[in-house]
């Protein structure tokens, strides 16, 4: 008997969470489509376990601890909306992309991560099939120290930037990303990366 839908969304920030393919092929669906990851490096959007997967290596290469606290669920003609909790701490470079390519690369600062997040799931043949989020990130970006601009993390940002370290950053967290989705095929688990 498959998971019921709340069982499946917890699978799906679980999978964030810990890179367990195993998990990712119980509760992903094969034409899996993730609107959020925009942002993230190119091996986020492929569809499937394999664009959750690298998802999740994207997130815990910048945030130790990573956990995503259920707050409350509703189901509603085939989607799930999930209000939960981003949580974590700021251990490794958090890359952001823009058209493949670094936008922004937000060197380590420490800082504990704590905010709100919505998500909507769509639903299909017993798996989750597609994502798009509200999330506050205004709100985790202010606990960086990034809005507004500390000066010290402004300043660590542009000798990210002019030394070279952002683009080493990008393409180690695009790497991993990579390695990430291809560990489906091989069924294992690859914890998170810092840098």
């Amino acid at each position: 008997m498959g998971m019921d839908t709340t069982e499946l969304a917890r699978g799906l920030f679980r999978v964030l969470e810990t890179g367990d393919p195993a998990l990712a092929a119980d509760v992903v669906h094969e034409d899996f489509r993730n609107r959020e990851a925009t942002v993230a490096p190119q091996a986020c959007v492929q569809p499937g376990p394999a664009g959750v997967l690298a998802s999740g290596a994207w997130m815990r290469s910048a945030f130790s601890d990573l956990r995503f606290p259920v707050l409350g669920s509703a189901l509603d003609d085939g989607e799930i909306w999930v209000r939960l909790r981003m949580q974590g701490r700021h251990t490794g470079a958090f890359v952001r992309f823009r058209d493949g390519a670094l936008d922004q690369a937000i060197p380590p600062t420490g800082r504990d991560i704590d905010f709100e997040q919505i998500h909507v799931l769509g639903l299909r043949d017993g798996k989750v099939v597609r994502h798009e989020a509200v999330r506050d990130d205004i709100a985790m970006l202010g606990q960086l120290g990034v809005f507004p601009p500390t000066p010290s993390t402004a300043l660590r940002m542009v000798a990210w930037r002019v030394t070279g370290r952002a683009a080493r950053a990008a393409a180690r967290v695009t790497a991993e990303a990579t390695e990430a989705a291809a560990l489906l095929r091989h069924g294992q688990s690859m914890p998170g990366h810092r840098g």
